[in-house]
């Protein structure tokens, strides 16, 4: 097919109306389907390829590959149902929704999925069989209703939707029982809906998801890469009782949209149980009481206390009677309480582990948030590395080897009982270049690691102990060495991880190939046969090789040690206790090496403060209501305990303060002199400006504050919080809307784990990628670790631009 064609084509479908044509696929990154019936096809976009499927008469075209290096396309008459999966560098599967959807809009007509039984449980007839029914509608008399094996179908436009003809001899045919697809329509509260309603209930257009203006939010679609935050459609992401939206108007930050209930009944949710299993959604046993002993109150009544979580609301929880129940998307089931005083309470539900009521295996446990940022490196391939980083190059979670969602595949333990296949761990099973993982976003089914390579031992007195200069892209690296993804990178590396030679780019043997060349990129440094990243692979720097049976591969280029110690990387890993600063538990010594103890001149501890450059110290505005004199105050760098105080603390006087002009709780303190930098003393890492922290981001909060009795007074303590976004976090049962865009929120609902008394000013820090970046500055709370009573930060975010500058100019 000529490119008039398909330019044709997606002028077709863009002029139609019917948007873009990509609209209509589920892409996979790296993802690879196994197919028998197949067409091998030059193509020089994803856009050309999805056209080619499109016209594709010679057999039904469910998915294609796109790899982009071979410009090739590869059209499918498999798809993901039918067919395994591997993985596969350079290469994006496309699968049309229509095949892989088990849902059905309108009466049907379109259905292409693989039900295959009545409504009353009987088995299809196959569409090509004569027996035991001889049918009117069959494959060759109508090859396009889709009449496959023996699956639910519509091919007369019956109003009653989908049906088969039976294989019981004496009925006949009868009808399929198809859920409706959730576009126009919502099952349940809409936790499932896909489709493109973007105004409110009075008429608002949605911002979109991916934007933070005019309201700064956490909902971030690539940090909920399965809550198809698309555009600016109406979600439901966080357990309301329907699809919402934040609005484009500046006074209201957010609203209700107007979707009908679909008519038929919903997909099935799944095994219910009598026990805890996972966070208790599908609990549907009798617990009635609190852990605290409270009655619980009927779902369907509104005395001692008003709510939304009602049965109408949330039709498929099974809200009867006051059981506990958890239909919003708690840690746990709960309920509101008959005691006016107590709202609400989580209720104590025997395990399943040990329960006999499910037979089930329990879900595979729940993998680490974070990787280590004492970054660990792996020997040659990394097929011998058994460290527990779990986060990928581009800083996407690890999936568990153990579990099959989002990415079915089989490098289960089981299969491969050498490989190490603990929790989610990076692990290198079958001998790429390097250790690597599925993710847990279920469009990229799997990434190489965020982890070094061990330098030999005769590059290791090359390292140098100064930091270099990042390069730019006008002046790229010279030395063999790359930074970031290597797309600057300009060694004289010429040879694969394997140790096949490159091809040179401007030649075209043994590939040929016309995107990447000296031509085509002026700017990309091809020179000879040298190792480079023309298009920002995340993986890194490439080549052509000159093995005719490999078209690429990837290069062994080490990234460039900085040999000194950066923001946000202690030198001790922290313990990262998930436990229930109050609650929490004692910190490795000195794995928080930005923590500073804000003291009196006498030396008396009274609020936490964050180092984050060598003269500059960040805390909250509160802690300088007692003076407004520098001389009053002096800070402690490089303590782990309060009072007796190691010998190698520094001790530093504090020079200037710098209140921030709006009256935020944030404040700037410049030391006299800068801190030394050491292992037990390195800066956090500020983020960027108005960067906001997506919802239920594990953070982890430090400080000698008032620890309420719990163990480890004197002690730097730290302790493992949710994020909590602010919508949420202002309900009427949390904070009640007093929480500004200025702060965020964080702290377990249950309460038991919070900031204190003498915490304030102290770091709240989030891990992204490969370090701790502070993300809020204690500031206040109702009370310290109390039930439905996060703990408020100011967002630091807010306040980069005004920090930056006073650090510049003084």
């Amino acid at each position: 097919m000529g490119r008039k064609l398909v330019t044709f084509l997606l002028l077709f479908f863009l002029e139609s109306g019917l948007g873009d044509p990509l609209d209509d696929y589920v892409n996979t990154q790296g993802a690879s389907l196994l197919s028998l019936t197949k067409k091998q096809l030059a193509a020089g976009s994803i856009e050309e390829c999805a056209a080619r499927c499109e016209e594709e008469r010679g057999f039904i075209c469910r998915s294609f590959q796109y790899h982009s290096k071979e410009q090739q396309c590869v059209i499918m008459a498999e798809n993901s149902k039918n067919s395994p999966v591997f993985r596969m560098r350079d290469v994006v599967l496309f699968e049309k929704k229509i095949y892989l959807s088990e849902c059905k809009t309108g009466n049907g007509k379109s259905y292409r999925g693989t039900m295959s039984k009545t409504k009353k449980g009987v088995t299809c007839q196959k569409w090509s069989d004569s027996a035991p029914h001889t049918p009117n509608y069959s494959p060759d008399k109508y090859p396009l209703e889709g009449l496959e094996e023996n699956y639910c179908r519509n091919p007369d436009n019956d109003e009653k939707g989908p049906w088969c003809y039976t294989t019981d001899p004496n009925v006949r045919f009868d009808y399929c029982n198809i859920p409706e697809c959730e576009d126009e329509c919502m099952h349940c509260s809409g936790e499932n809906y896909e489709g493109k309603i973007s105004k409110t209930v009075s008429g608002i257009e949605c911002q979109s998801w991916n934007s933070q203006t005019p309201h700064a939010h956490g909902y971030i679609p690539a940090k909920f890469p399965s809550k198809n935050l698309r555009m600016n459609y109406c979600r439901n992401p966080d357990g309301e009782p329907r699809p919402w939206c934040f609005t484009t108007d500046p006074n209201k930050r957010w609203e209700f949209c107007d979707i009908p209930r679909c008519t038929t009944p919903p997909p099935a949710s799944g095994p219910t149980y009598q026990c805890l299993k996972g966070k208790g959604e599908n609990y549907r046993g009798q617990v009635s009481v609190t852990v605290s002993g409270h009655t619980c109150q009927r779902w369907s009544e509104q005395t001692p206390h008003k709510h939304n979580r009602t049965p109408e609301n949330f039709p498929c929880k099974n809200l009867e009677e006051n059981y506990c129940r958890n239909p919003d998307g708690e840690t746990s089931p709960w309920c509101y309480t008959t005691d006016s005083e107590v709202r609400w309470e989580h209720c104590t539900i025997p395990s399943c582990e040990s329960s006999p009521a499910s037979s089930e295996q329990l879900d595979t446990p729940v993998p680490p948030e974070q990787t280590p940022v004492v970054q660990e490196c792996y020997q040659g391939n990394g097929q011998s590395y058994r460290g527990t980083s779990s986060t990928t190059i581009t800083g996407k979670k690890c999936q568990s080897w153990s579990s099959m969602v989002p990415h079915r595949h089989s490098k289960t333990p089981e299969h491969y009982p050498e490989a190490g296949l603990t929790m989610n761990y990076c692990r290198n099973p079958d001998g790429d270049k390097s250790p690597w993982c599925y993710t847990t976003d279920p469009s990229v089914r799997w990434e190489f690691c965020n982890l070094k390579k061990c330098p030999d031992r005769e590059d290791s007195a090359a390292n140098s102990p100064t930091v270099p200069q990042v390069p730019s892209a006008e002046e790229p690296s010279e030395s063999d060495c790359m930074f970031g993804n290597g797309k600057g990178y300009r060694g004289k590396k010429a040879t694969t991880v394997t140790g096949i030679p490159c091809q040179e780019w401007a030649a075209q043997e043994p590939h040929r190939h016309s995107i990447f060349t000296p031509k085509t990129n002026p700017q990309a440094g091809l020179e000879k046969n040298y190792c480079r990243n023309p298009d920002g692979d995340v993986n890194g720097p490439w080549c052509y090789t000159t093995s005719p049976r490999k078209l690429f591969d990837y290069c062994d280029v080490p990234l460039c040690a900085s040999g000194s110690f950066d923001c946000g990387k202690p030198q001790v890993e922290p313990k990262k206790c998930p436990g229930r600063v109050v609650g929490g538990c004692v910190a490795n010594p000195h794995s928080w090496p930005w923590q500073i103890s804000l003291r009196t001149r006498f030396g008396k501890h009274f609020c936490g403060g964050t180092l984050i450059a060598p003269e500059w110290v960040l805390t909250a505005a509160h802690c300088l209501e007692r003076s407004s004199r520098p001389a009053a105050y002096k800070v402690i760098l490089g303590a782990h305990q309060e009072r007796n105080l190691e010998t190698d603390v520094q001790d530093i006087e504090v020079s200037k303060l710098f209140l921030e002009p709006t009256r935020a709780d944030i404040a700037l303190l410049k030391l006299s002199r800068p801190a030394v930098i050491t292992p037990k003393v390195i800066p956090a890492c500020l983020p960027p400006a108005n960067y906001v922290v997506a919802d239920r981001t594990l953070c982890y909060i430090t400080g000698w504050g008032e620890t309420q009795g719990t163990f480890g007074a004197g002690l730097l303590k730290e302790a493992q919080l949710p994020v909590i976004e602010n919508k949420v976090c202002n309900r009427y049962e949390y904070l009640g809307g007093r929480v500004k865009s200025s702060e965020l929120c964080a702290g377990d609902l249950a309460g038991g784990t919070d900031s204190c008394q003498g915490d304030s000013g102290g770091p709240l820090v989030c891990f992204e990628k490969d370090k701790y970046i502070l993300q809020g500055v204690t500031s206040w709370g109702l009370g310290c670790a109390r039930p439905n009573k996060p703990g408020v930060y100011v967002r630091v975010s807010s306040f980069v631009t005004w920090i930056e500058g006073i650090m510049r100019n003084n």
